[in-house]
């Protein structure tokens, strides 16, 4: 019980963050900036760390999860071209096909990118549950870190869908998923535990996954709209905060 209640002050943050980026979304480069560097920072001061401990105690080869973060970069690469790609408009000008793309940005891959954020609040509330199954306290200190960056997952979650040319009611709909997804996390934890080779694949997967939205997706479309030192600022402050999360909460 104290693990749902809990659970409903990540609704709260992840609710707080995205309505932040819905409201401000007439700047949506410069967040674009600072999301860019929170995801960046994710999975090298978060999810590797974590990866990393996993497999030393599970005794597991920690390659595999490397070769789950390339195949996770390159899946949603290939699944984002192949969306633009279908996209394109082939013209017949002079003798020669010309390509022509309609836009480099297209909602369906917003809506990937949020759907994949979504399933990791998911698993974020599915860690909350089996930290209590450890100890409360445990399980305590693992809700209190998803509380503080899931206000970070909300506005990441707004970011994509917007940038990617959905609409304000869109973004909400998928905002609320994301704000939901950790409370069913932690009512799962009731139904079944994850296996931990499959839990280090899966950060693998997923770390590949941030770093493709953040360094490939996220970066050069702000840069791609304005260039200012205050984005990288911006950058650099998503950086250090999810740093001071993940070092001192």
């Amino acid at each position: 019980m104290e693990a749902i209640l809990l659970s409903m002050f990540t609704f709260i943050s992840t609710m707080s963050g995205g309505l932040f980026g819905i409201r401000h979304k007439d700047r949506l480069y410069l967040i674009m900036s600072f999301t860019a560097g929170v995801l960046i920072a994710v999975c090298f001061f978060d999810i590797m760390p974590e990866i990393v401990s996993i497999s030393a105690e599970k005794n597991l080869a920690v390659i595999n999860a490397f070769i789950a973060l390339v195949f996770g970069f390159l899946f949603f690469h290939i699944l984002e071209k192949t969306v633009l790609l279908h996209h394109t408009h082939i013209h017949q000008e002079d003798g020669y096909c010309e390509h022509q793309h309609i836009d480099h940005k297209h909602p369906t891959i917003g809506i990937l990118g949020a759907s994949g954020l979504s399933f990791h609040s998911f698993l974020d509330g599915v860690g909350i549950g089996l930290g209590f199954q450890v100890s409360p306290h445990i399980g305590f200190l693992i809700a209190i870190a998803v509380v503080a960056h899931d206000f970070s997952d909300g506005l990441n979650t707004v970011t994509l869908m917007l940038s990617n040319k959905n609409n304000v009611r869109s973004a909400f709909k998928f905002l609320l998923a994301d704000a939901i997804t950790p409370i069913l996390g932690v009512a799962s934890t009731f139904l079944f535990t994850i296996p931990s080779d499959w839990l280090q694949l899966y950060l693998g997967f997923f770390a590949g996954f941030l770093l493709y939205i953040g360094a490939s997706d996220l970066l050069p479309e702000a840069y791609s709209q304005n260039n200012s030192y205050k984005m990288i600022a911006l950058t650099l402050t998503g950086v250090i905060f999810i740093f001071i999360v993940t070092r001192f909460v």
